[in-house]
């Protein structure tokens, strides 16, 4: 058995392999290092990495497998973090000029956690600068490229986790959202990306403690390997306000019994008039034609649930300029574009703005639950354009309509991130450009469970024909790739001499 073949084992097979003792903690980690040295360097998925720590980790994995004691479910299994999220000793730098040196002294908790089931922290995963946009490039690390076609682009905010799954450098890895961050690069890269209902997943280190607009949440290849780690993350914190203690929690260990029959779906086209590329509208319906036969109900909704664009303009903002507006005034030379655009967009809001905005986020969500009465799941369009060269920054018209701003391009992701419901993006075939096609699901407030079982049950269909099951790039294509996506690093990560050895070697 070839190396590569093993980095194609989904983490529920390989931990399974594990615990049988068929294969090492060492041996998989051997065979992740083999892939991502032979395809890092040309998608530029990973940014900063610990082989040698991990190494020793996988080891004493190793060993302790050997003896039955494991000490957590994913013990000796590598994975990605996303470079917004501190991992203790791993040079995190946000993308970011002002922490390309940043060696955090801890892990944040969701990474803790990761950790304490017995994952070994091997990899930084990129992004665009501190999280702001579609398109993961940086002038830390550079580009991250799509492993379907490296000159274009994987995705954002969490593009470097999808372009490291979709190559099979990693089985799991972290990451974000807010507009669209873990269901957008998942869909374009063909894989699994779970935005949560807000209360799932503690995020204490969030700036705003009772703004809900930004969650943490699993990327995977499989809704399998998505709910195992969905699973261990799953977590109450007194410091994040909008988390809930779970009556249950192991809530996620086993899912409601959901057949694809039983399901009564909703669709939409472009989520209440955003625009949309008709080629993704033909893609679209013939996925809906597809699934339509097999459900109990599947029929056209009506998702103009209110002003949400400018709601999420409003709350957007307002973040950035919580996070990054005194750093903007003091440096503004380290910041780039968009992040001064989100700063400057929030500055020139009043506080009957955001009023406004917090009423009006209200009644979208009070909409949407009644809309959720007569369904079980909604389905949409992920992305409403095919992705497109990494060089473009992000997507300025769409079937001739020009965007007003950076970010417009993922309403049909950040919409749904306004009722503070679970969402999820499932790999459905290839568009007619040849690039993964995602399908969103969006399911009722506080119906993660139902959500992932129905996803589930529609990913089972999907994978039943070539058409919709999820694409497989093509390694050879990738390795041949002469893409430099490290042409627009203007900051590179700063190594000091005990640190040197955390830098991928390959990309750097």
């Amino acid at each position: 058995m070839g190396n590569s073949d093993l980095t194609k084992w989904s983490a529920t097979k390989v931990l399974a392999a594990f615990a049988d003792l068929s294969l090492t903690p060492t041996d998989y980690l051997s065979a992740c290092l083999d892939q991502i040295a032979a395809l890092n360097p040309k998608i530029n998925a990973l940014t900063a990495t610990d082989a040698e720590n991990a190494a020793i980790e996988a080891a004493q994995a190793t060993r302790r497998w050997a003896e039955g004691k494991p000490i957590g479910p994913l013990d000796g299994l590598p994975i990605g973090v996303k470079d917004l999220q501190d991992t203790k000793g791993l040079l995190t730098t946000h993308g970011n000029p002002r922490a390309r040196g940043n060696i955090p002294a801890s892990d944040m908790p969701m990474v803790a956690q990761l950790r304490a089931a017995g994952a070994i922290m091997l990899a930084k995963t990129n992004v665009p600068e501190l999280g702001a946009g579609g398109n993961s490039r940086n002038p830390v690390w550079g580009a991250t490229g799509n492993p379907f076609n490296p000159n274009l682009i994987a995705g954002g905010s969490s593009g470097g986790s999808a372009a490291a799954l979709a190559a099979d450098l990693l089985p799991l890895c972290t990451g974000s959202d807010t507009g669209g961050s873990l269901r957008l690069p998942a869909a374009l890269c063909g894989i699994v990306g779970y935005r949560p209902s807000v209360d799932v997943v503690a995020h204490p280190t969030r700036p705003l403690g009772w703004s809900g607009i930004s969650v943490l949440g699993p990327m995977a290849r499989t809704v399998e390997d998505l709910v195992l780690m969905l699973k261990l993350i799953q977590s109450d914190d007194p410091n994040d306000p909008l988390s809930i203690p779970a009556s249950d929690k192991a809530r996620f260990e086993t899912l409601p019994d959901v057949e694809l029959s039983d399901l009564r779906i909703g669709y939409s086209e472009d989520f209440g008039g955003a625009p949309v590329d008709p080629e993704i509208r033909e893609t679209f319906r013939a996925r809906v034609a597809a699934l339509a036969p097999q459900a109990r109900s599947c029929t056209p909704v009506d998702l103009n649930l209110g002003d949400m664009d400018r709601v999420f303009d409003i709350l957007r903002a307002e973040s950035f300029v919580a996070a990054f507006g005194q750093g903007v005034e003091d440096t503004p030379e380290l910041y780039g574009d968009n992040i001064k655009t989100n700063v400057a967009l929030g500055n020139s809001f009043t506080l009957a703005d955001r009023s406004w905005a917090h009423i009006e986020q209200t009644k979208i969500l009070r909409n949407f639950n009644a809309l959720m009465e007569d369904y079980d799941v909604i389905l949409l369009p992920t992305v409403p354009v095919s992705s497109f060269q990494w060089t473009q920054a992000h997507a300025t018209h769409i079937d001739g309509q020009e965007l007003d701003i950076y970010y417009r391009w993922l309403a049909l992701t950040y919409r749904g991130s306004l009722p503070g419901g679970p969402s999820i993006t499932l790999p459905s075939g290839l568009d007619p450009h040849g690039m993964p096609f995602g399908l969103q699901l969006l399911g009722p407030v506080r119906g993660d469970e139902n959500l992932l079982a129905a996803s589930h049950a529609v990913e089972a269909f999907l994978a039943q024909t070539p058409e919709t099951a999820r694409p497989i790039a093509n390694v050879a294509d990738v390795a041949a790739s002469t893409v430099d996506l490290r042409s627009i690093v203007t900051h590179p990560p700063i190594f000091d001499g005990a640190t040197k050895t955390h830098a991928v070697k390959t990309a750097v």
